[in-house]
C-alpha cells in the first residue's frame, strides 16, 4: 500500500506537519476496558511497526490509557521514531484505581500530565497535545476552557509542546480556544450516526484545521445499520470501511484515526482510503443518521 492510497495528505495549519489522512488510534493497544497491559504485547508492537511500515505518519495516544501503558508501547515499537511521525496526545483525563474516566484539568495536573507523556514516549517535546474536555460519559462538557489552553499555552511557550488541539470541545469551546492561542485540530466524537459537529466541521474546514473524529466506528457501541450493511454487500466492502470511507468523503480537513489491536484488522481499515463511493452511495449513506440502531 503506498502513502498516496491511505487518503491523501493534509498539512496541519500553520505547521510543517504533513500527514496521510487514515492514522492510528493506539487506545485498544492497553488491556480490556483500556486498562493495563495487553494480553499479548508482542502483537501491539506488531501492529503499531505494520501500521507505519504501511505508511501512518499520524498516531493519537494519551498517557491515561492503561494508565502509561499505550505509550510505553508505542516507544518499544517505534522508537527511535522515524522521521515525519506525528504523535498526538491529549491531557485532562485521569485513571483511578476503579477504572473509571476521571477529570484532571488543574495546573498542577496538566503540567504532571506532559512530563508523564515526555517521558513514557521517550520525547523531549510533543508535536500536538489537545486538551480534552471530560464531560459525562463520554459526552462534551460546558462551560470554560481558557484555564487549561492557556496552561497548555504556557508549555508551549517552554518548548514542551510543539502545537495545541482541543479534544470533546463545543464549538463555543473551541472558539474560546482560539482567542488564546493558535488551535491546529480539534477531536470530538463524529460518525455516520453521529453527526452533532456537522456545523462545526465546516467552519474548521473554512479555517484549515483538522477535523479528527474518534469513534469513527462508533468506539464503545460500534456501529449497526441496516443500510450501512446494504451498502457495504454492493460493494464487496466491510460496513467499517465503508463508514471510514464515507468520513473521508465527507470533507478534506477529516483526518481518521480508527484503532485496532489486529494485524488484519488494521490492514483492512487502511484499505479504506482506497474505496471511492459515487455520489448516490453517499447519499444513501446520509440516512444512517436517523436510523441507525445504537
Amino acid at each position: 500500500m503506498t502513502e498516496a492510497k491511505l487518503g491523501g495528505r493534509f498539512t496541519f495549519l500553520g505547521t510543517s506537519l504533513t500527514v496521510n489522512r487514515i492514522g492510528y488510534g493506539a487506545m485498544q493497544l492497553a488491556g480490556p476496558g483500556v486498562w493495563g497491559p495487553p494480553k499479548d504485547p508482542d502483537a501491539a508492537v506488531a501492529v503499531l511497526r505494520e501500521a507505519v511500515a504501511a505508511g501512518v505518519n499520524h498516531i493519537d495516544t494519551s498517557d491515561y490509557y492503561g494508565p502509561h501503558v499505550t505509550n510505553q508501547i508505542i516507544r518499544k515499537a517505534l522508537h527511535p521514531y522515524p522521521k515525519g511521525l506525528v504523535i498526538v496526545t491529549k491531557l485532562g483525563g485521569r485513571r483511578p484505581p476503579d477504572r473509571s474516566w476521571q477529570p484532571a484539568n488543574s495546573p498542577q495536573e496538566l503540567i504532571a500530565g506532559v512530563h508523564d507523556n515526555l517521558r513514557n514516549l521517550g520525547l523531549e517535546r510533543i508535536e500536538i497535545v489537545n486538551y480534552r474536555v471530560i464531560g459525562s460519559g463520554h459526552g462534551t462538557g460546558e462551560g470554560s476552557i481558557a484555564e487549561q489552553v492557556t496552561v497548555l499555552a504556557e508549555l508551549q511557550r517552554k518548548g514542551l509542546i510543539r502545537y495545541i488541539g482541543v479534544s470533546n470541545a463545543t464549538a463555543a469551546q473551541v472558539a474560546e480556544a482560539q482567542t488564546i492561542t493558535d488551535i491546529v485540530c480539534v477531536q470530538n466524537n463524529y460518525n455516520l450516526a453521529h453527526r452533532n459537529d456537522d456545523f462545526l466541521i465546516e467552519d474548521l474546514a473554512r479555517q484549515n484545521i483538522a477535523y479528527v473524529p474518534f469513534f469513527p466506528l462508533g468506539g464503545f457501541t460500534p456501529l449497526q445499520s441496516s443500510i450501512l450493511l446494504t451498502v457495504a454487500e454492493q460493494l464487496g466492502e466491510t460496513p467499517m470501511q465503508v463508514a471510514l470511507a464515507w468520513l473521508l468523503h465527507r470533507s478534506p480537513n477529516i483526518l481518521l484515526i480508527p484503532g485496532t489491536s489486529s494485524v488484519a484488522h488494521l490492514r483492512e481499515n487502511l484499505a479504506a482510503g482506497e474505496l471511492k463511493l459515487s455520489q448516490q452511495v453517499l447519499a444513501e449513506l446520509d440516512g444512517v443518521a436517523s436510523s441507525a440502531v445504537h
